[in-house]
């Protein structure tokens, strides 16, 4: 029996397995030497709840444990787009991953990004990622349904945009995602 994280002979072959079937799936060291070289490509998300006119009423932010601080953590749905996943499959595809299958999410008609926050490894810009160089397409996504948080996320919160962009909450972003939360809200016209 293998002590809590630790892989077992199942999951690394089932790793190995995924590496060769699935397009666009990098092992370890793949990821990490890509990394070093070429910028990442990232979808990112903010759930929002709205109301019968169509304005945002709640906006959902996840809870989760930072791997650089070892704090909790305030954070949007993201992730990496695949090599040969189209951006409207990547961002159903984090979105189901992070808030659940019965979250219902509209994605956008088009997929024009609401912002883009390009990510570096050192401490310059607005936006940092200490594993990569990223740039992230940000989208203001609806969603209808039951959020149940899997994966690493711990919990959802839903709040109001105000409470969203107040200090407290925005002091537990990472990453400069404070600036990028106030330019989604103001592109959705939220605040």
């Amino acid at each position: 029996m293998e002590a809590f994280g630790e892989e077992s002979d199942d999951e690394r072959r089932w790793e190995e397995s995924v590496e060769d079937l699935v397009p666009g799936w990098l092992s370890e060291e793949e990821l990490a030497g890509a990394r070093a070289r070429v910028p990442m490509l990232y979808v990112e998300a903010l759930p929002v709840r709205v109301d019968a006119n169509g304005r945002v009423s709640q906006v959902g932010l996840l809870l989760r444990g930072s791997p650089t601080t070892g704090r909790m953590t305030r954070s949007l749905v993201s992730g990496r787009v695949l090599h040969g996943e189209e951006l409207r499959d990547a961002l159903m595809r984090h979105l189901e991953k992070d808030l659940g299958a019965t979250a219902f999410p509209v994605v956008p008609t088009s997929m024009v990004p609401a912002a883009v926050a390009e990510y570096f490894p050192w401490p310059t810009g607005r936006f940092q990622d200490w594993r990569q160089h990223a740039v992230a397409l940000a989208f203001v996504v609806p969603v209808s349904g039951e959020c149940q948080p899997r994966q690493d996320a711990l919990e959802l919160s839903w709040l109001t945009p105000e409470e969203a962009v107040s200090e407290e909450i925005t002091a537990e972003l990472e990453g400069g995602r404070a600036s990028l939360l106030r330019q989604l809200l103001h592109h959705a016209d939220a605040i």
